[in-house]
């Protein structure tokens, strides 16, 4: 059994939303209250996690396997599911994504329990900004997580920015030199219509065009071939000759549909079949009601049967997900 669509793309990379609860604010993602948060009887418990999990790597053919959120640092039971994850046959490859806020706390446990990678979200160096695009005075934490997670051998610890017009976008040089700097690779993101506000405007988002002219004025790039990228979401250049490179994510400018191979799980246990998907298929409640493994693996064949040819941000009739990234999981 394999999560094939009827475009033929077969999905083996998971994405698993371990909550919607953040302790950042960014402003392209949540408002500064913050949101409200699912129930917490609705989220999947840590044997539920592991469960679906186990399904998706041993009846469906998933070979990798992402924690994400909200914040998944803020899920007690992370250490422990990554504990069980990696010890199901076949094993999948671990990783994290993760804003850091905290990490340097858990990842010489988080590498012990099994986990491969890391990656996380920093969008600026520069402490004001930070604290103006994320309404909190964590950049500090930021930067020791991120430098646990190298020490603990949680590698290639991989950074992921988002550019905004008139607020960092003049930060890219500055950023890739840092990355470069303390060994990181870096990944800038486009901006996607995926916030809590809907206030997501295609005319203000800065375009991997854009960012790339701005990485040319310092660096020299070189591009890797695509027969080298496969299914990953980054087009990918070697810095000044390599062997360092940086990636960019360019989901809005030049999609990437065609090859996608990513299934997603929410924290409630819905299956998402597309970041942009409007519509869910509940694991949870068949999960809870009683169904076995079988049962459950052909709900997640279904969901995954139906997915559409692209996200369709360019046609006229897109409408953005109610759901927002944190509560999605990227």
């Amino acid at each position: 059994m394999v999560l094939v669509d009827r475009y033929g793309r077969v999905a083996t990379d998971l994405r698993v939303s371990l909550t919607d609860r953040c302790n950042l604010r960014c402003t392209y993602c949540m408002p500064e209250e913050g949101l409200a948060w699912l129930p917490r009887q609705d989220i999947l418990t840590d044997d539920e996690v592991v469960r679906l999990v186990r399904i998706a790597v041993q009846r469906l053919g998933v070979t990798e396997v992402r924690f994400t959120g909200g914040e998944p640092l803020l899920r007690r039971g992370l250490v422990d599911i990554v504990a069980a994850c990696a010890r199901l046959t076949p094993r999948p490859e671990l990783s994290l994504t993760t804003n850091a806020v905290g990490l340097v706390r858990v990842a010489g446990a988080l590498a012990e329990a099994g986990l491969d990678r890391v990656n996380g979200s920093l969008d600026t160096i520069r402490a004001d900004r930070f604290e103006a695009l994320t309404h909190r005075r964590r950049l500090d934490d930021v930067l020791a997580g991120l430098a646990a997670a190298r020490a603990a051998g949680l590698e290639p610890v991989k950074i992921n920015a988002v550019l905004m017009r008139g607020i960092n976008d003049d930060e890219a040089p500055e950023l890739l030199a840092w990355a470069l700097e303390h060994g990181y690779e870096l990944r800038f993101i486009e901006q996607m219509p995926l916030d809590a506000q809907h206030g997501w405007d295609r005319s203000t988002m800065v375009t991997a065009d854009e960012i790339l002219a701005s990485l040319l004025s310092v660096f020299s790039l070189t591009p890797l071939p695509d027969e080298a990228r496969g299914s990953a979401p980054a087009e990918t250049w070697l810095v000044n000759g390599g062997p360092e490179r940086v990636g960019v994510i360019a989901s809005v400018t030049r999609p990437f549909c065609g090859a996608c191979d990513r299934t997603r799980l929410t924290a409630e246990g819905e299956v998402r079949n597309c970041l942009f998907a409007r519509d869910e298929s509940d694991l949870r409640g068949p999960m809870r009601a009683g169904a076995d493994d079988e049962e459950l693996a052909r709900r997640w064949q279904t969901a995954m049967a139906g997915k559409a040819a692209g996200h369709g941000i360019d046609d006229p009739g897109f409408l953005q997900p109610a759901r927002p990234m944190s509560a999605i999981g990227g």
